[in-house]
């Protein structure tokens, strides 16, 4: 029987494909990239090795020649076996750029010698996937040229610029093209944040009641008696300041506005309590609010942020799974279009659900500038023309049902009337007596008399509309809240019931959140809205941010590059030239420009210029004579202040972390620091702090015994690092102990963990007591194949009073289950949303980590063992799983097989030799990739 070859990308999207295909399709996956540029010397192939341009992968003086290498070489194996019994080979890899060139890697490796189709669909359905099987395109080479170009480029950029920050700043950092940008954009804002002098000031608001009528007569029409909330706006005919009226730097922008200090507020509110007052106007405007457009995937992120608390990578995890299970259509796209048959579907739920009077006459038709058309295809919504209702998506885990709720809301929402009804603002005008300061009092009508203004201002809903499905994120995500008021005219009067003074503070400028910084970026049109969920989690995972709540906040490693990239590379992170960078990718992709001299005139620059200075290409940027300039201490340092006697405080990058240097004298930074609360009274208490305290002689060594601050938390030491030729003992205080009263006795007694209690009879097992970050524990050392086992102690005093017996009693417990305060034990966090397994945090080798049994994610910089959430864990463990299981190392059994005598291992490498030269041909065929197809 003829059988069709179908390969996809992922198992998942495979075993639903299959399902709809039936038994005459075989359909297997390619497992993301089989083939991409060697990350590393190992990866690339001996002929190459002596290349002065093979770990970079591309050879820049051959046209930018790329090196491929195949990094799934056993699922390459099993697609040429399955390729063997094919009649026909359909490529259903994702429709975008990056799907189209795993196409064409699977072409050039597997070599088909059968028919081969291109088959590309947006959703995952039986009708879509048979219409694809009937309406094959061709592959798209002018999409290939755009991703290897992508591709090419990015390689430069990082594997150029990256060493000079592994020389310069610190080892394992990173550079990108997006990365860079988005990490100066998180410090520019920290710049900010770290200039800023709040001002002070106060305001004042009324609970006012209604009565219907005049000021000068009691009402009692329809308002009478119905409270609302109004701001003291004005005091004697000149406006009450706010928080807009004072700059960066706490100063007023004008003279023409009145400040309340904590005084005057008291006074003005004693003396207007129980007042009445008199409605001088009432401005109402038409309120009209048009649904959102469909989801795009920035819009899908920063949604989900805002409503669901998910970052960019738990959305971008949700959407994939809801994709490949063919609840949703394709996730990544720049597009705002629905497609006929979605117009339909959500037209016939409008009118079934909420009536034909939220139903507009005509489709709503949403459009966008979409730069690339290739990659336009539909908007994100629920997949096929029956939308399974929101509470019904149950089989994915809790992220997935969340997330396919809020694509179906925002689906139909695109598809109702306008929420409409009016703006009202009212104006009130009373008098209050009292004294206030001849500041404040200019103006009056009379000695001791004050004339006040209040306002208040909401809307009046007459037809929420998309509403109905799509209501208001929560207050101070993407709208305020809204008002409602009594229906008060001129000439109406109202009681003031009470009157509340607050103290405010003027705000720095928020933080970036995931959401923010991706709207951000697209704003600004850097990189791909697809791509930001990963450039986001690598900015993280490099240590250049880390997250307070759901703020992300730049570690002084961020400083340091970012302050290198402007002042030696700052066309690489200039906002404009970075966006211009993608609008020339997808001019590549619509053919309107060839990659090559693009990537000649960033990497050497201007062909005509004199000198290769004058040429500013990256070759230039990141040779030695240029870097030799570059002073490492320069760039690693912050200003912080200075202090009384005017010596420059600076927060320095170092080695072993952010320290603070004053002269001769330094102090660690704490972890958990943001670059904002480093001020200079902050940073000279720390350098005040003493840097260690010596309690006595250790009995043993006769090295001093010193108590001493560290990165994680207070210490001791016996000895300092230079008196030894051993790394010095060291324990950490438990709770309850300070560095300033610990004595000498207490430090010993530190000093003994871990304990060995004793070893267990049955086995000799070894058996000690040590703490860990989240308490006291026991451990059991594995003996044979019985793997190593752990029990929680209660308190603390249990690491020095334990014996033996009543060790082996808590051995011979059943483990406790998840949810103790033991350390390797585990803690239980909750649920996880997604897998519905419980989440336990834990104490491993590199640190502090939460499991869900399958997945492991190490907590981040600025995370809290002791307070993370459930919402957190459950984003960790996300972002996590997001990468796909851990690769099996196995490559070392392999060892013996090489120790054969030197005549067999040299036979060994001239066969591998021989191989070489026939990738060498391979790589002379990308000339003809140039040519469309």
């Amino acid at each position: 029987m003829a059988t069709s070859l179908v390969i996809v990308e992922s198992p998942a999207k495979a075993r639903t494909i299959s399902r709809l295909l039936g038994d005459e399709y075989v359909v297997e996956s390619s497992v993301g990239h089989i083939r991409d540029l060697p990350r590393n010397a190992s990866e690339v192939p001996a002929a190459y090795k002596s290349e002065s341009w093979a770990t970079l992968g591309v050879n820049p003086d051959d046209g930018f020649k790329p090196l491929y290498v195949v990094t799934a070489r056993d699922q390459v194996r099993r697609l040429k076996s399955l390729l063997r019994t094919a009649d026909e080979l359909y490529l259903a890899t994702d429709e975008d750029r990056e799907g189209e060139a795993i196409a064409w890697h699977l072409l050039e490796v597997l070599n088909p010698q059968i028919p081969v189709r291109r088959m590309v669909f947006h959703e995952i359905t039986a009708a879509a996937i048979r219409d694809a099987i009937d309406n094959p395109r061709d592959l798209d080479r002018r999409l290939v040229d755009a991703q290897e170009a992508r591709r090419i480029f990015d390689r430069l950029y990082g594997y150029e610029v990256s060493p000079v920050l592994w020389r310069k700043v610190a080892p394992r950092l990173s550079a990108g093209r997006v990365q860079s940008v988005a990490n100066r954009l998180i410090v520019e804002r920290e710049r900010e944040r770290m200039v800023f002098r709040a001002a002070e000031y106060w305001s004042i608001t009324a609970t006012l009641e209604a009565q219907t009528g005049t000021a000068a007569g009691a009402g009692s029409g329809p308002s009478a008696g119905e409270q609302f909330d109004a701001s003291l706006v004005s005091l004697n005919e000149r406006r009450i300041a706010t928080g807009r009226d004072f700059d960066q730097q706490g100063q007023l922008r004008t003279d023409s506005v009145s400040v309340l200090d904590a005084g005057a507020a008291a006074s003005l509110a004693g003396a207007l309590t129980g007042a009445q007052l008199a409605v001088t106007s009432r401005e109402s405007k038409p309120y009209r609010r048009r649904p959102p457009a469909p989801f795009i995937t920035s819009t899908l992120q920063q949604a989900a942020g805002a409503r669901l608390g998910f970052s960019a990578s738990r959305t971008m995890a949700a959407a994939q799974r809801l994709y490949e299970n063919g609840r949703i259509t394709y996730m990544r796209t720049d597009s705002t279009t629905l497609s006929g048959q979605a117009l339909g579907a959500a037209r016939r739920i409008v009118a079934g659900r909420y009536g034909e009077d939220n139903l507009p006459p005509k489709p709503r038709i949403y459009t966008r500038k979409v730069k690339n058309a290739q990659e336009a295809h539909e908007a994100i919504r629920p997949a096929g023309d029956s939308w399974p209702a929101p509470g019904s998506v149950t089989d994915l885990g809790g992220d997935a049902a969340r997330l396919y709720d809020l694509v179906w809301q925002r689906t139909v929402a695109s598809q109702m009337i306008d929420a409409t009804g009016e703006t009202v603002t009212i104006r009130l005008a009373g008098t209050a007596a009292c004294a206030l300061p001849p500041a404040l009092s200019q103006g009056s009508p009379a000695a001791g008399r004050h004339s006040v203004e209040l306002s208040a201002a909401g809307t009046v809903v007459r037809s929420p509309g998309f509403r109905l499905v799509y209501a208001p994120p929560p207050a101070g995500a993407d709208e305020e809240p809204e008002r409602i008021l009594p229906d008060l005219e001129a000439g109406d009067a109202a009681t003031a019931v009470s009157l509340e003074p607050a103290e405010h503070s003027t705000s720095p400028p928020a933080r970036f959140t995931e959401a923010s910084l991706v709207r951000r970026l697209e704003e600004l049109g850097v990189g791909r809205p697809s791509t930001y969920a990963s450039i986001i989690e690598t900015i993280q995972a490099r240590g250049y941010v880390w997250k307070k709540g759901s703020s992300l906040v730049p570690a002084f490693t961020a400083f340091a590059t970012v302050g290198l990239m402007e002042r030696h590379f700052d066309h690489l992170v200039d906002y404009a030239l970075t966006a211009r960078m993608e609008e020339d990718l997808d001019e590549i992709a619509s053919g309107e420009r060839d990659a090559q001299p693009w990537l000649t005139a960033f990497y050497f620059g201007d062909e005509g210029a004199a000198t290769p200075e004058a040429a500013g290409g990256l070759r230039y940027l990141v040779s030695d004579d240029r870097l030799a300039d570059i002073d490492p201490a320069e760039i690693n340092s912050i200003p912080i202040g200075a202090d009384a006697d005017g010596e420059a405080v600076v927060a320095r990058v170092g080695r072993f972390g952010p320290y603070l240097r004053r002269g001769d004298a330094t102090r660690p930074l704490p972890d958990d620091l943001a670059p904002d609360e480093l001020t200079i009274e902050r940073a000279l208490e720390l350098l005040a702090a003493p840097t260690e305290r010596v309690l006595g002689t250790d009995p043993a060594s006769g090295l001093d015994i010193i108590v001493r601050p560290g990165r994680f938390g207070p210490y001791v030491s016996v000895g300092r690092p230079d008196e030894t030729d051993d790394r010095p003992r060291t324990a950490s205080l438990l709770s309850g102990q300070s560095p300033e009263t610990l004595t000498l006795e207490d430090a010993l007694q530190l000093l003994t963990l871990p304990r060995t209690v004793g070893a267990d009879p049955a086995d000799g097992a070894e058996i000690t007591v040590q703490n860990g970050r989240f308490g006291p524990y026991l451990t059991k050392a594995p003996v044979g194949e019985a793997k190593a086992e752990n029990r929680s102690l209660e308190t603390e005093e249990q690491l020095f009073t334990l014996t033996l017996e009543e060790a082996l009693a808590l051995l011979a417990q059943p483990r406790r289950r998840r949810g103790q305060q033991a350390a390797n034990a585990g803690r239980e966090i909750g649920q996880d949303p997604d897998s519905g397994k419980p989440m336990v945090l834990k104490d491993g080798r590199f640190g502090p980590y939460v499991t869900d049994g399958e997945y492991n994610a190490s907590l981040r910089q600025g995370d809290d063992a002791e307070t993370l959430t459930v919402e957190r864990a459950a984003e960790l463990l996300a972002m996590r799983r997001a990468k796909g299981p851990a690769k099996k190392r196995a490559a070392r059994r392999k060892q013996p097989a090489k120790k054969k005598p030197a005549k067999k291992k040299a036979g060994a490498r001239k066969g591998a030799a021989k191989k070489a030269p026939a990738r060498k041909r391979a790589a002379k065929k990308s000339p003809a990739r140039k040519q469309p197809g």
